[in-house]
């Protein structure tokens, strides 16, 4: 069997390089000939065509870890098995999107406002802002709806201060959210593979609203209660997705409160914390998918 290992080939960090050698680890233990082709090298491999290629030789599977959608949709377009797939990475990849596909799922999300399009620069009046700050009060959450690692999320306090951000933003589409207080610097990262939650930690942050471990929070590892596993599994299934890193915050009682969901999230942190390699669960469910 082989795949192909598409990857991003402007993001020159050994973060990442770190990530795909896991994988192509993980698939030679599986006798899987996984080979590593950054997007920005696809096209001499994707003609221009409008015909079908008759290819002579074809991978059995795409591992896109990436967040190029458009190249995600062409290969499945051309046929190919994509993990995860386009629509999958679509909507983990903007945030106001994940709230919209999980709405009215029976699953616990934070007061949510998707902030009206501006085809300016700068927002005329900030009346959406006066109407929603109601519903959410202050501190309020602000988030870009493309972002990793935390960044791109702000805590805001009050009405002037998040007018000064709307501003800072700029053309970055963003939603404003209610802040969970109760989780202040503290979440849970639970990895899915399949429909099976492979393992799990907390992350605790002393100095900082935001868990991430990029922000200077730490981790231990984790047991998630039956709540925050069936809620992971359930986010999973209706965003299609074939893994994932579910993040969870704890409400006041300590019920779950879906937080982000990331079609491909790092796993190195979560080894380190926790011995759990998911890149061996990554690569065994896709060959178990294509046998």
């Amino acid at each position: 069997m082989q795949g192909w290992l598409v990857t991003n080939g402007y993001l020159k960090n050994e973060k990442f390089e770190e990530i795909y050698r896991w994988l192509a680890d993980a698939a030679e233990k599986e006798n899987i000939r996984l080979k590593k082709i950054p997007n920005d090298q696809l096209d001499s491999i994707l003609p221009a065509s409008t015909q079908k290629i008759n290819w002579r030789e074809r991978p059995d599977f795409v591992l896109f870890w990436d967040k190029d959608v458009k190249l995600a949709r062409l290969l499945e377009a051309e046929g190919f098995h994509v993990f995860n797939s386009a629509d999958g990475i679509e909507v983990c990849d903007d945030k106001a999107l994940t709230f919209i596909k999980l709405k009215n799922k029976n699953i616990r999300m934070p007061k949510t406002f998707i902030a009206p399009m501006n085809f300016n620069r700068e927002y005329p009046d900030y009346t959406f802002l006066l109407q929603v700050q109601g519903s959410l009060g202050y501190p309020m959450v602000i988030k870009e709806n493309k972002g990793s690692f935390g960044e791109q999320v702000y805590l805001v306090k009050n009405y002037y201060d998040a007018v000064e951000k709307i501003k800072e933003i700029g053309h970055n589409e963003f939603l404003l959210q209610e802040y969970v207080e109760s989780s202040k610097g503290r979440d849970v990262r639970i990895h899915v593979v399949g429909d099976r939650v492979v393992t799990a930690m907390e992350r605790i942050n002393e100095n900082d609203f935001r868990a991430n471990i990029t922000n200077g929070g730490r981790m231990k590892k984790y047991a998630p209660t039956k709540e925050q596993r069936e809620m992971a599994l359930l986010v999973c299934r209706e965003l299609h997705l074939d893994f994932a890193g579910v993040d969870i915050l704890f409400g006041k009682e300590g019920e779950p409160i879906l937080c982000e969901v990331n079609s491909n999230a790092h796993f190195k942190n979560i080894y380190d914390c926790t011995g759990v390699n998911v890149a061996d669960h990554i690569i065994q469910y896709i060959k178990e998918k294509m046998l």
